[in-house]
């Protein structure tokens, strides 16, 4: 059984929206575990308010949300009270509160990456595929910009990785069986999943 802390995050400045690794290096250099796929520790990127020049804003509501095995909490409490610096940038973590995990028949995930699938339609076909190998029955979709100049396309989205730039899409998987919404909580899709890649939440939070 997987459960989810979500640690309140505060600070006075901006952060990049593109911010995964750096938060992944943050997060690993007080929990190390992060670094260990075995230990099952997950994060989500920072919630928050984006602009169109590539910063995000921290909010009343921006929070850090990290997925762990229930015997794992422990690892994870270090979190509580820290200060982390992001690319220049201090948040810190407020105590976290605990949930469970709650099935809903569509989730959604702000990027997923996949190898050598650049394009919607390679993308698609991939996460068909992985999906299965999941053993997870659900409608892959791409969710669309709705306004501005790239209205009517897919939300493409990129994480820098130690400089090398990886492409990713925003991932909508519809359809889903409880049992199947809470296994993709659980497990993630695609690659990249320790740095806030492939993490799903239930598509009416829109992240």
């Amino acid at each position: 059984m997987h459960l989810e802390l979500v640690f309140r995050a505060f600070g006075p400045t901006d952060i990049p929206t593109d911010h995964a690794y750096p938060l992944y290096a943050a997060l690993s250099g007080v929990v190390p575990q992060f670094h260990d796929a075995a230990a099952g520790l997950r994060f989500a990127p920072l919630t928050g308010a984006a602009d169109a020049a590539g910063r995000l804003r921290l909010t009343d509501w921006s929070c850090l949300r990290v997925r762990l095995p229930d015997d794992a909490i422990r690892l994870a409490l270090p979190l509580a009270g820290r200060q982390l610096d992001l690319v220049g940038s201090p948040i810190r973590l407020g105590v976290p509160t605990v949930r469970t995990l709650a099935p809903a028949p569509a989730l959604m995930s702000r990027i997923t990456t996949f190898k050598n699938a650049e394009t919607p339609e390679e993308f698609l076909a991939t996460a068909r595929a992985k999906l299965s190998e999941l053993e997870v029955a659900g409608d892959p979709q791409l969710p669309i910009h709705l306004t501005g100049d790239r209205a009517g396309e897919p939300k493409r989205r990129v994480v820098r990785i130690k400089g090398t730039a990886i492409v990713g899409y925003a991932l909508v998987v519809a359809e889903l069986s409880a049992a199947d919404s809470i296994r993709l909580q659980e497990r993630g899709l695609g690659g990249r999943t320790q740095m806030g890649c492939g993490f799903f939440v239930p598509a009416k939070e829109g992240m």
